[in-house]
């Protein structure tokens, strides 16, 4: 399958934003312009009513510019997090305002670095008038510390639950992480006692979350390869422009080689990559399997590729003043977003019968 014809111009649009309006300035008109933000929500919500095949190009382009607007943690993380709790309450209060980007939202989920649902231990007790009081430590939250909604994971009684806790409400400290790769802006929230209220059915969490993961490793799949695919576009044009012995340095066949092994790679990771948006698109049942695949698939695609950037850059390729170096410092820090590697092959190879995770 290919993108459609309406797919294409998407992109063609999303793509022209971005050429007009670098880093978070991006934000704003492509929410207002072109509504991306609620692509992927319903129409009785607000949204466009469109699925993950539109997704798929708004982040590979996103990826391409290495932007930084809240697309990932807010468009799809929240929104896909309130749609899979089934809290048609919550969806009618709280999506309108995330598609239309007015609001962005934050999903605190991850715990100790890991993005496993079982490994959920911030703790959520019971208070008064239907309301909960959640303790624990949130890392690396996408755009957790400017989120205006803030969706929680915790374990209660019946297990892990998703709650929606005011983000500047009592007992709630948002701060900012420094991280290697400065575009991807990520918090680390600290709960004590902050009050929260249920999303969805009480124990539903583990659920929740690992639909979300699934769709959030396709979407950051489709990411990977729009940077991995721009990484060698600049690397061909530096290639054919960069002038040793009196010739092309793309003339000698060594560097041809490189540059052949690193289109395969991001074709390849492209292939993977919109399998995984096609299982999501058809509501797939082994949907996890490909989402596995191509967040493995296409975190290492990138990565290699992105060393490849710098290695056929030469000296220019390790100077602040190149993007070489912003494309590789998001190369590594997205391999570990949402689980490493390592940690999705050996999901896939449990899910198959293999091993066990």
């Amino acid at each position: 399958m290919r993108p459609t014809e309406e797919q294409e111009e998407l992109r063609s649009a999303v793509r022209a934003v971005l050429g007009r309006h670098p880093g978070d300035t991006a934000w704003r008109p492509l929410t207002e312009q072109i509504g991306v933000a609620g692509l992927a929500v319903p129409e009785e919500y607000g949204g466009a009513g469109y699925g993950a095949g539109e997704v798929h190009v708004v982040v590979e382009e996103l990826g391409r510019e290495l932007s930084p607007v809240p697309y990932l943690g807010s468009a799809v993380l929240t929104v896909q997090a309130l749609l899979a709790s089934g809290d048609s309450g919550a969806c009618a209060r709280l999506l309108p305002d995330l598609a239309s980007g007015a609001v962005v939202g934050a999903l605190a989920w991850a715990e100790g670095g890991s993005w496993d649902p079982s490994a959920v231990r911030a703790e959520a007790v019971p208070g008064p008038g239907g309301r909960w009081r959640i303790t624990g430590t949130k890392e690396h939250v996408l755009d957790g510390a400017r989120a205006g909604v803030l969706l929680v994971a915790a374990r209660s009684g019946a297990g892990v639950s998703l709650f929606e806790v005011p983000a500047d409400g009592s007992g709630v400290d948002r701060e900012a992480t420094v991280t290697m790769d400065s575009t991807r802006t990520q918090a680390r929230v600290v709960l004590a006692e902050a009050e929260g209220r249920l999303v969805g059915a009480e124990g539903e969490g583990y659920r929740v979350l690992s639909h979300v993961l699934d769709l959030a490793c396709t979407a950051l799949a489709a990411e990977q390869v729009g940077a991995a695919a721009r990484c060698l576009e600049l690397t061909l044009a530096y290639a054919k422009e960069r002038v040793q012995f009196g010739r092309p340095i793309g003339s000698f066949q060594a560097v041809k080689h490189r540059l052949a092994d690193a289109y395969v790679l991001v074709e390849s990771a492209r292939s993977v990559a919109l399998g995984a948006s096609f299982a999501a698109a058809a509501d797939d049942p082994e949907l996890s399997r490909h989402a596995a695949a191509a967040k493995s698939a296409c975190s290492e695609a990138f990565s290699a590729v992105a060393g490849e950037m710098i290695q056929l850059h030469g000296g220019i390729g390790i100077t602040w003043e190149h993007d070489a170096h912003r494309y590789f410092k998001r190369a590594h820090g997205s391999a570990q977003l949402f689980g490493p590697p390592a940690w999705h092959r050996a999901r896939l190879a449990a899910d198959l019968g293999l091993t066990s995770v």
